[in-house]
């Protein structure tokens, strides 16, 4: 998300971190004596996050440039299980406390996002979750192809994707860290459109946006509600996803 910006290599690990906190939040009431299945792992920065807390992991990334560093951040945990499988065809072998999708569903077609939520399910545990972090365009959905082929599909457009798979959607959370840097990265745009190339000085003005939305975040994050200005374009949500079946339990 941040690359090219000028932000600072801290940036990153400021977002996540204020996102884990949201997270942990979020799975106050999970169980933690169970299995986490994280689908679309990346790197691996969750699968760590999870295996502090729960008492197994079991993260699948189906990138072959991703797995090597996966595998090799996980390799200290031993309630860790890797993976390298396509998301889509690996066949669930358990049941999950919690299953996440840590921004996996913008890169699939409406049809593979229900198939694969269908698919998951008959493998939530009695009062388990799906939580899913997925960017979120305002208003109607984007898809883009070329270099970097997503589908930024707004909130509603999820809600009717997630009653269409019989999910019930117990909670919806705006990402605020990940908003608040999204707010800075469409600055910085338009600061590359305007000014040439050789007069950006991005890691001038990259620094200078970040501690200035680090160190104004209570009153930046207010302003466009109070402007009434649709900004930014790109937003991120958590959804919190249970099965019918369970709740009717």
């Amino acid at each position: 998300m941040m690359d090219g910006f000028g932000y600072p290599a801290s940036a990153g690990n400021f977002r996540f971190h204020a996102e884990a906190r949201i997270v942990r939040h979020l799975l106050a009431s999970v169980e933690r004596n169970g299995t986490v299945l994280d689908l679309g792992s990346g790197v691996g920065y969750w699968a760590k996050e999870f295996a502090h807390s729960f008492s197994h992991v079991v993260a699948i990334e189906g990138s072959h440039a991703l797995y090597p560093m996966l595998e090799k951040r996980c390799a200290p945990y031993t309630n860790i299980r890797t993976i390298n499988g396509n998301v889509l065809s690996f066949d669930p072998d358990g049941h999950y406390n919690l299953v996440f999708l840590g921004g996996l569903l913008m890169y699939l077609n409406e049809h593979d996002v229900i198939d694969l939520l269908k698919k998951l399910i008959p493998c939530l545990g009695p009062n388990a979750i799906i939580l899913c972090r997925e960017s979120t365009m305002r208003g109607q959905t984007v898809t883009l192809t070329g270099d970097y082929p997503v589908i930024y599909r707004s909130v509603s457009d999820y809600q009717r994707i997630f009653m269409q798979c019989k999910l019930t959607l117990k909670q919806v959370k705006r990402n605020e860290p990940y908003v608040l840097m999204q707010m800075g990265c469409e600055l910085i745009k338009k600061w590359k459109q305007i000014i040439p190339k050789p007069f950006q000085a991005l890691p001038v003005v990259g620094r200078l946006t970040y501690w200035s939305l680090r160190l104004g975040a209570f009153w930046i994050k207010y302003l466009p509600k109070v402007l009434r200005i649709p900004f930014p374009s790109l937003e991120n949500h958590f959804f919190v996803l249970g099965s019918e079946a369970n709740v009717n339990e």
